[in-house]
């Protein structure tokens, strides 16, 4: 089933890469007592991900947490380090975390995944954007197949207003 508005995030671990090493971050830590703006991606440098939705979060950073945003978090089914040097390449600073969802495993527990096997990628995330208050889902934005509007950094901040 998919997640939905009022919903709960569900328990999980993603990864972030540190110096150490990959960093378990659990979804209550990231999620708790804390307001997310979370947007999940198909692929690390694939060319709409790359080109237009994380240059998005990364533009309208200072903006979207002057709305009482403490956090942007960029998600995809990659390895922790593919996405610390996908950050990289895309000079994301600290404005936005990069996490890894690497076996898809949280991407199937709010019932977001994709198989994208025709293209040799495997299960995946769905495109979307959610706005996360307290662990609980206030907005939720899923993009249909292919596309790129509703989970964008600008629709997502015409929510905050």
């Amino acid at each position: 089933m998919t997640i939905k508005v009022g919903d709960k995030i569900p328990a999980a671990t993603l990864v972030k890469a540190s110096d150490a090493g990959p960093a378990p971050i659990s979804t209550e830590a990231l999620f708790g007592g804390r307001t997310i703006a979370l947007f999940s991606v198909p692929g690390a440098f694939t060319p709409t991900c790359s080109a237009k939705h994380l240059p998005g979060f990364v533009i309208n950073a200072e903006t979207i947490k002057q709305h009482g945003v403490d956090e942007i978090v960029c998600l995809s089914v990659n390895d922790a380090f593919v996405m610390r040097a996908w950050g990289q390449s895309a000079d994301v600073g600290d404005k936005v975390t990069m996490l890894a969802d690497g076996s898809a495993d949280f991407a199937k527990s709010l019932g977001l995944e994709a198989d994208f096997s025709k293209f040799g990628m495997g299960i995946r995330s769905q495109r979307f954007s959610m706005l996360v208050k307290d662990g609980v889902v206030t907005h939720l934005n899923i993009e249909e197949p292919g596309a790129f509007a509703v989970s964008s950094a600008e629709h997502l901040m015409g929510q905050l207003k």
